[in-house]
């Protein structure tokens, strides 16, 4: 029996060991347009729980934010135009924490604040609570995850493996097909969506899972078109013409 050898992913697939490291992630809003339950999707085996980093789904909070017209980067700080509620319980607590801070915080310090990565105890109070579980269970209520108990020795645990497989190959050929058959060189004219679903799920060190069952050619075309991506310098790239500055911020902060 011949047996491969492994695939050498290089660099391009190691920020999820750095600070970065973020994300499977979900979102309030309908499925089909939500990046936090993309990255979720994806970080998740066919049918075991997985972990969710709080970094990367705080970071899309920021993403949707500008997505949704309701905040916006001045000089590196985030500002609220709108507190209007938008629908998303989790997006909302951010905005109030938004709107109520001043003076304002950069994307940097805010994705560490809701995240409770900070060592000033007067201002753990931004941390989002339950953020893990809180998306698990939309996604349960959506009928793409599902719960169930496991019994670890001297406890059990409460898992949410994935129960629709469809939802998440429809997913995985999304995000192959962006790199791939409709890659288009260049990030201002992708999707912004899944421009940010890829840069997240990238540092989450998820994006593999998305690129495993290539063949070898597709697998390193998707690769480079990803260190491509990643290559890009966020400072240059938000200052182009009809660009969103809160993107290219969140991705500055991941890959810095």
């Amino acid at each position: 029996m011949a047996v491969e050898p492994p695939r050498k992913t290089g660099d391009w697939g190691a920020r999820g060991t750095a600070p970065g490291l973020a994300a499977s992630t979900l979102m309030w809003s309908l499925l089909p347009r939500s990046r936090k339950a993309r990255k979720l999707i994806l970080g998740k085996p066919d049918r075991e729980g997985g972990n969710v980093e709080s970094k990367g789904i705080n970071s899309t909070r920021f993403i949707d934010v500008e997505l949704s017209s309701i905040g916006e980067v001045c000089t590196n700080l985030v500002i609220c135009k709108s507190d209007a509620p938008t629908g998303d319980v989790l997006l909302d607590e951010a905005l109030k924490h938004v709107k109520e801070t001043q003076p304002p915080e950069t994307v940097q310090n805010w994705i560490e604040l809701l995240s409770g990565e900070t060592w000033n105890p007067l201002k753990l109070h931004y941390q989002l609570r339950n953020v893990r579980e809180r998306l698990a269970k939309n996604l349960v209520e959506k009928g793409v995850l599902t719960t169930e108990k496991q019994n670890f020795l001297l406890f059990d645990m409460t898992t949410h493996p994935l129960t629709n497989n469809n939802i998440k190959q429809r997913l995985i050929k999304k995000v192959q097909e962006a790199v791939l058959d409709k890659w288009v060189n260049d990030p201002h004219r992708m999707d912004k969506r899944l421009l940010a679903l890829i840069y997240l799920a990238h540092a989450s060190d998820v994006l593999e899972n998305a690129f495993a069952p290539l063949l070898d050619e597709q697998y390193d075309l998707a690769t480079k078109r990803v260190r491509q991506l990643l290559d890009l310098d966020p400072e240059v790239e938000c200052l182009k013409a009809s660009t969103n500055e809160v993107l290219w911020a969140v991705v500055a902060a991941f890959t810095k």
